[in-house]
């Protein structure tokens, strides 16, 4: 769909993983079809996970915003940032002022924008503890805030980001055997319930299907070219497809 915006949002350590193939193939088939696309390589950028006070910047110096405190600690004066509530600090709440000041940190603001211009957002990542590596949730944490993505009231179906698709494209270690309602690690659903429904469709994000490949690492080669070839052929008709109905009922009432 040539005119047609996309964000990759990509977390592996190591280009020439199976991962790393799938985010080129992704690349690849979406730029065939005149899409413009953005790779926040996550690992690549040094991108900072935690939530922290230095989230909060002054607008004018570009630097943490910062007072002095007549606490002394290690011989060393410690800094508070200048937050509505200095006395006590809350990351939800700044993090939301900040936004509403326009005073977040630029790490986060440049996210943001890239979220903000994109039709579709893929997030490609191995499956980490049944969730996502440590660096994406810290990307969820720091730039999906209030204010950008949501807002009380303005949540679910009327997050921010309503009019944009969100696609998980990740890889297990398990095989799909394990993932079966049956299996030993229980439906693959289950784990998709708190990255979906709780963090995407919270902020608005029509869901698409997500992409699991399953346990490349002692697949064969033909296996995991297979794979591969799969999701190439699927972004064929990304466009095409209608999201998932995002209600309880699809991770566990089947």
């Amino acid at each position: 769909m040539a005119g047609k915006k996309v964000l990759i949002v990509y977390a592996h350590q190591e280009p020439r993983s199976f991962n790393g193939s799938l985010k080129k193939v992704a690349v690849e088939e979406l730029s065939k079809q005149g899409c413009a696309i953005t790779v926040s390589d996550l690992y690549a950028m040094d991108f900072e996970p935690r939530a922290t006070r230095k989230d909060v910047i002054d607008r004018d110096l570009h630097l943490p915003v910062v007072i002095k405190t007549e606490e002394v600690m290690c011989g060393a004066q410690h800094l508070i940032g200048a937050l509505s509530n200095p006395k006590f600090f809350n990351y939800g709440v700044e993090a939301y002022e900040a936004f509403k000041k326009r005073s977040l940190a630029s790490d986060i603001t440049d996210e943001q924008k890239k979220v903000q211009e994109a039709d579709l957002v893929i997030f490609q990542f191995p499956l980490y503890w049944f969730s996502v590596p440590a660096i994406l949730k810290g990307w969820m944490d720091r730039v999906l805030c209030q204010g950008f993505a949501f807002d009380i009231p303005g949540f679910y179906d009327s997050g921010f980001l309503k009019n944009k698709l969100a696609l998980l494209s990740l890889t297990t270690g398990g095989t799909a055997e394990m993932y079966g309602k049956t299996g030993v690690s229980g439906d693959f659903r289950y784990f998709l319930w708190p990255l979906q429904h709780g963090a995407l469709h919270f902020c608005g994000f029509k869901v698409l299907a997500p992409q699991i490949s399953f346990a490349p690492e002692i697949a064969s080669e033909e296996e995991r070219k297979a794979m591969v070839a799969s999701w190439a052929q699927r972004l064929k008709t990304i466009w095409e497809e209608e999201p998932i109905d995002c209600t309880p009922a699809w991770y566990f009432g089947h």
